[in-house]
């Protein structure tokens, strides 16, 4: 991702208050005092807890680009798979430098991870609005997406042909909603930002502006509001995975705020979600930590090359590695560069593979952290 990454910087506002949406959304008239039950407080205390943690983990680790090429590509898989965009792991890393033989799914996928770099420099610049949302939106969609003309997509009982909901229709009416998002996101009410989070998510998906990539866009924007709040100075909280995991509760949770006004236990889900997604993290931050260092020492004694500090940054970097990438950025010939990569082949640290014109050098320990699922707490 763009170095921009690592210039993330916390940003202060002058909010003003923000009513929630109107009825018109199908959500009642409710108060910060009614969203924010003590059920809900205790558990926003242990899921800010573990999200500090995991942004103080994130700017401490050595080598924070292994974090940066990662996770947001894990978080696009995730997230694709829930709209039933589906691709693999070692597709997406295969093509991360260059997407042309990569098949559609992939290639969706990986807008993924560049929508979310965009919203990111945006938000860092501008702040969060509509605007980004859209931004967002046509960089998943490869087109420009403007809100929609026609009806969104209705809600209902396929057997009785009843309509639980159906999204504002009329594009005046539908940039109104997102004006009423964006003040709502911003407002200087006292609420706690991850409660804001999951009461500003079910308001974006309720509005669904765009004719297509709302689901990937809001997910997008959870991460973007928290960079915003000043809780995540990188955009690494991986909470697609949960999603996917728990997707019927995820779908069921949404619509009893529709049709009840649920928000407790709505927003107790996604409260639940990110101190889980956290503390998962954690742990995959900390064994990265650990492989990086027994992988070193033992590359160390496998090549000449193994000693060289921008050779262990490359390997750790994405479980790919090419021969040209060696070359650029260590410096040394192509013959220096082939030779100290076979060696880790030959010690059993690398794998080689070819794939097309490519011959690419895995770290297959690194690969299988990376996509290792993780116990839920």
């Amino acid at each position: 991702m763009s170095n921009q990454f690592s210039r993330c910087r916390p940003r202060s506002f002058v909010r003003r208050c923000a009513q929630l949406p109107s009825r018109s959304l199908a959500q009642p008239s409710t108060t910060v005092d009614e969203l924010e039950t003590k059920a809900v407080l205790k558990a926003a205390i242990g899921a800010n807890a573990a999200l500090a943690q995991l942004d103080q983990a994130v700017v401490s680790i050595p080598n924070p680009t292994v974090l940066i090429n990662t996770i947001p590509l894990l978080e696009a898989q995730a997230s694709s798979e829930i709209e039933n965009i589906v691709t693999t792991t070692d597709a997406l890393f295969r093509h991360l430098e260059d997407d042309a033989g990569a098949d559609p799914a992939t290639r969706e996928t990986l807008r993924y991870r560049t929508a979310l770099r965009v919203g990111f420099e945006t938000t860092l610049d501008r702040g969060l609005t509509a605007a980004t949302a859209a931004a967002v939106c046509s960089t998943i969609k490869d087109r420009e997406m403007k809100v929609r003309a026609m009806p969104g997509r209705r809600i209902g009982n396929t057997a009785t042909g009843n309509i639980a909901y159906s999204p504002p229709e009329g594009q005046d009416l539908i940039i109104e909603k997102l004006s009423e998002w964006e003040r709502f996101i911003h407002a200087d009410d006292g609420m706690d930002a991850l409660v804001r989070m999951a009461v500003a998510h079910y308001q974006f998906e309720a509005i669904h502006p765009f004719s297509d990539g709302n689901g990937r866009t809001g997910r997008i924007l959870n991460m973007l509001m928290l960079v915003e709040a000043g809780l995540l100075r990188l955009p690494l909280l991986y909470l697609s995975r949960y999603i996917i995991d728990t997707k019927q509760d995820y779908y069921r949770l949404l619509r009893s705020v529709t049709a009840e006004g649920s928000w407790e236990e709505w927003i107790l889900y996604i409260l639940t979600g990110i101190e889980r997604t956290s503390r998962a993290t954690l742990r995959k931050i900390d064994d990265i930590r650990s492989l990086q260092d027994e992988f070193n020492k033992r590359a160390r004694e496998a090549s000449k090359g193994g000693s060289d500090s921008e050779l262990q940054s490359i390997l750790f970097e994405q479980p790919y590695c090419r021969i040209k990438t060696v070359v650029e950025r260590c410096k040394v010939s192509r013959p220096t560069a082939t030779a100290w990569l076979q060696d880790l082949v030959t010690a059993g640290l690398l794998q080689d593979a070819k794939i097309g014109r490519d011959r690419l050098f895995i770290n297959r320990e690194f690969l299988k952290l990376l996509v290792r699922t993780e116990p839920a707490d």
